[in-house]
């Protein structure tokens, strides 16, 4: 299928139907690229294809996974269920979030502060955005940031680590294709996946995990955040670095990438920076910095951010679905085991759907009252049912808010005189779609 797969798939649907089957070695792979078919996988026949297949180059056992991890549990048991619980009660809940509102927001005046010290110069957007990222959801994990922004930017350590281990992850492997073969790890996926994952660990929450563990058993922690809840409810160290590598990939990763790509878009789309800039500061006009409240109330904001999730959804297939057991999809039988994928970037750019569909015009969704929370089959950046992505509310409060922070403070220019019709668009898939070329700007402060 190439490099580019959800490509391939979207032509391949194009001639064989918005539902088709292939063999990749022993393995039988379903897809679905229309919203018909997205139904029919993610609502109507969600509980039978909610399970998983674990890419064999992940670093921990399956044994382990069935205990704590809350995206590639083979089936949707009760430790699942438990820990999804555990996640949207003290992670993601509105109540928690709401009182963590004034952390998030003080990141990215951070991030602002820092990019007026870097005026003038060439910075890689992407590097600041994933730190400011890291540190929202660090805080809200284990109260405190991970990185500086000045480091980051200098080496992206972190960032480079935690995208290297997802696209190990993503990497076609052929112990996936003839499991036969797991075991002798010929494309040495696993060991480098094992490798990263201590590196990762060990740069970012591994010794706070400890001291907190040690501070816990002494009783002088007052810490009331996520890694205390896991510690109270006996999670083992081994599991929480395990949950946290899985909450700090996914979690820093997609909302990077979408928060890249509608800066890019908008750069590219003057007229709609335009747009965007006159709303904020109409709207924050008695405000010195935007707050995720008043966010929400903005249409226009909402619908770059809703454009951006459409043309460039973070996981263009979501992650891949497992059939438990054999049964029907538009009269056609999928046999039990098979893997099933939804191709949510073929939704997101159908003609028959879209008007345009290449073009970037927030504009369509100031007169639809269509979402992402899983509702809308022509939508789904974050997909539906039982496997709807946990993170959705922290990521519909942070992108919006990081972005508002980039376009209200500054305008931008792109490096060496180029203008912005000629900025690279080009994709690199992964679990994150990501752009091929990082985004590489000069930011100057707006009046």
């Amino acid at each position: 299928m190439g490099k580019m797969p959800h490509i391939t798939l979207t032509t391949f649907a194009k001639t064989y139907g918005p539902l088709m089957s292939l063999k990749l070695g022993t393995k039988c792979l379903v897809v679905g690229s229309s919203p018909s078919a997205a139904i029919e996988i993610l609502k109507t026949h969600d509980k039978i294809l909610s399970g998983r297949h674990v890419p064999n180059a992940f670093p921990f056992k399956k044994s382990e996974l069935e205990k704590s991890s809350i995206g590639w549990t083979s089936e949707c048991n009760n430790e699942w269920r438990y820990l999804r619980t555990l996640c949207r009660t003290e992670l993601f809940s509105g109540k928690v979030l709401e009182s963590q509102a004034c952390s998030r927001e003080e990141k990215a005046i951070e991030l602002v502060e820092f990019l007026r010290s870097k005026e003038g110069q060439v910075i890689n957007l992407g590097e600041l955005i994933f730190a400011t990222v890291l540190n929202m959801l660090s805080n809200v994990m284990i109260s405190q940031d991970i990185v500086k922004l000045e480091k980051e930017i200098e080496d992206g350590g972190t960032k480079s680590l935690i995208r290297e281990a997802m696209e190990v992850g993503s990497a076609p492997n052929i112990s996936d294709f003839y499991p036969f073969l797991s075991k002798l790890d010929l494309q040495g996926l696993r060991r480098k996946s094992m490798v990263l994952m201590s590196k990762i660990r060990s740069k970012t929450w591994e010794r706070i995990v400890k001291e907190r563990r040690k501070s816990k058993e002494t009783g002088s922690t007052s810490q009331q955040d996520f890694l205390e809840t896991l510690l109270n409810n006996g999670f083992t160290n081994d599991a929480i670095h395990q949950l946290f590598m899985e909450l700090f990939t996914a979690g820093t990763d997609t909302t990077t990438s979408t928060i890249e790509w509608a800066m890019a878009e908008l750069i590219k789309y003057e007229e709609s920076m335009e747009k965007l800039q006159d709303e904020l500061g109409r709207e924050l006009i008695e405000s010195d910095f935007p707050n995720e409240s008043k966010l929400l109330q903005m249409s226009y904001i909402q619908a770059c951010v809703k454009e951006t999730l459409r043309l460039h959804p973070p996981g263009p297939f979501l992650l891949p679905h497992r059939a438990i057991e054999t049964c029907q999809v538009m009269s056609y039988t999928i046999p039990k085991d098979a893997q099933v994928l939804v191709n949510i970037w073929a939704i997101g750019r159908d003609p028959t759907i879209w008007k345009e569909p290449e073009m970037f015009r927030p504009q369509r969704f100031l007169s639809s009252n269509m979402d992402f929370k899983g509702n809308d089959f022509e939508f789904l950046p974050f997909g539906s049912g039982r496997r709807i992505c946990p993170g959705l509310p922290m990521a519909a409060k942070s992108v919006p808010l990081v972005l508002a922070s980039l376009v209200h403070f500054f305008d931008w220019e792109l490096p060496n005189g180029k203008c912005s019709i000629d900025l690279d668009m080009n994709e690199k898939f992964g679990v994150t779609l990501q752009k091929k070329e990082p985004l590489l700007l000069i930011p100057k402060a707006r009046k």
